[in-house]
């Protein structure tokens, strides 16, 4: 779940205090600046806009896309490489309009769909934080994109099909509550990005908004009140225990949530974590939700699956599949195990993963691979199992889907090395 933004005043003591800060040359409101640092850790930007082992906020973080690989841009205050040279305007038109100070239209990678919600005030102090930080040069690496899409002009198009303009607009019949939680949500939050689907040109499905989407060889689940395979059944505590510390009575962080919790979403104040929660409470599950999922394992497949699971599971995931409290996940009514899309319980099986590590919660829990040592059929069964044991119901995995994820992860890993296939 990529969530978090805020329409929201910080009290400071400091708030008549001005500081000087030399990238710009202007004078900022220290108020503003710490407003748009908790905006910045909001919505994610420091994740996204830092390569591994680089300075934050340079670029250079490599996002692999169904269409090639584009890298994220500088955005510290240098003047040559960074965005020191913009004027207010211009970065408020890159947020609002998906177009940059030179006039080249932006790739949807950099969420514009979502952060055109964002009301001016915000991103005046998104900007006015990001010109306090120290200047960075740095050119991040040219995108990785075939023709035609490499030509930015392209997506004049594409904007003019799928983006639609417009600061967010606050619902009269709900609460200030779940009107700052949509606004959270849907703005610079961007959580749509991931956690909903999209078309073959890559736009959101608007539709089956929150429903769940396919991301980087993960499946970003189902955020609607879909009882089996969304929120249905946690409750606004749940929710906000998941996002504060990555853990909570029924699951554990991983993956790129893991990231989104580390760097944004622990870092938000309870208040806006709670407005999320009641917001994405009300989101309404689709009708049919399941009606693609009436196939039954053969009962083969759950007794083999059952073995691979008290050989290699059960250990830390217990025996029924209740897991351990905010350390092992229960698999036993979880809802990303019965997606509809099974890509991240494979991929989790296959490569395991490190959870999401707090301040709450600063202790790293680990889910170990299993790929050097279960085959590709050995680990639809057991996955198989875990999705249709003690009350869950989903699909069957097959063996060709495990050999995707596979080959696919392992190609990613490759990249990630520089390496060549």
């Amino acid at each position: 779940m990529l969530f978090a933004l805020v329409r929201l005043s910080l009290a400071c003591a400091c708030a008549a205090t001005f500081c000087v800060f030399p990238a710009r040359g202007e004078q900022l409101s220290f108020a503003q600046v710490e407003r748009g640092r908790y905006l910045a850790a909001a919505g994610d930007c420091e994740a996204c806009h830092t390569a591994p082992g680089g300075k934050p906020f340079a670029g250079g973080r490599a996002i692999p896309t169904p269409f090639g690989t584009i890298y994220s841009a500088n955005i510290t205050p240098d003047r040559t490489t960074g965005i020191g040279a913009w004027s207010d305007d211009q970065f408020y038109r890159a947020l609002h309009q998906g177009i940059s100070a030179d006039g080249s239209y932006l790739y949807p990678a950099f969420p514009y769909p979502w952060y055109t919600k964002v009301t001016r005030e915000d991103a005046d102090a998104l900007e006015a934080f990001l010109s306090s930080l120290d200047p960075v040069a740095n050119s991040p690496p040219p995108n990785q994109l075939a023709w035609p899409l490499n030509e930015r002009v392209v997506m004049k198009g594409w904007n003019e099909l799928f983006f639609h303009e417009g600061t967010f607009k606050p619902d009269d019949q709900k609460s200030p509550e779940w009107n700052r939680g949509a606004y959270l949500v849907e703005g610079l939050g961007h959580c749509g990005a991931c956690h909903t689907p999209t078309n073959v040109l890559g736009a959101s499905e608007k539709q089956s908004a929150l429903r769940g989407g396919k991301l980087q060889d993960w499946y970003a689940p189902n955020l609607t009140a879909d009882v089996r395979s969304g929120l249905g059944n946690w409750s606004v505590d749940d929710i906000v225990a998941f996002l504060k510390t990555g853990r909570n009575s029924r699951t554990v962080a991983y993956g790129p949530m893991s990231e989104v919790i580390t760097f944004s979403t622990s870092k938000l104040k309870d208040d806006d974590l709670k407005a999320i929660a009641t917001y994405l409470k009300d989101v309404p599950s689709g009708a049919g939700e399941h009606k693609d999922d009436q196939t039954q394992p053969d009962s083969k497949v759950l007794t083999v699956g059952k073995a691979l699971y008290v050989d290699n599971c059960s250990g830390c995931h217990q025996a029924e599949g209740q897991g351990v409290p905010a350390m092992f996940p229960r698999l036993q009514g979880d809802s990303a195990v019965q997606d509809r899309d099974p890509t991240t319980i494979v991929r989790l099986i296959l490569n395991g993963a490190h959870a999401a590590t707090t301040d709450a919660r600063p202790t790293q829990v680990s889910m170990p691979a299993f790929k050097w040592k279960l085959s590709d059929q050995q680990i639809a069964d057991l996955a198989t199992y875990i999705r249709n044991a003690w009350g869950n119901s989903a699909p069957p995995v097959s063996a060709s889907k495990v050999g995707d994820v596979r080959h696919s992860t392992a190609a990613d890993s490759a990249q990630e090395r520089g390496e060549t296939r």
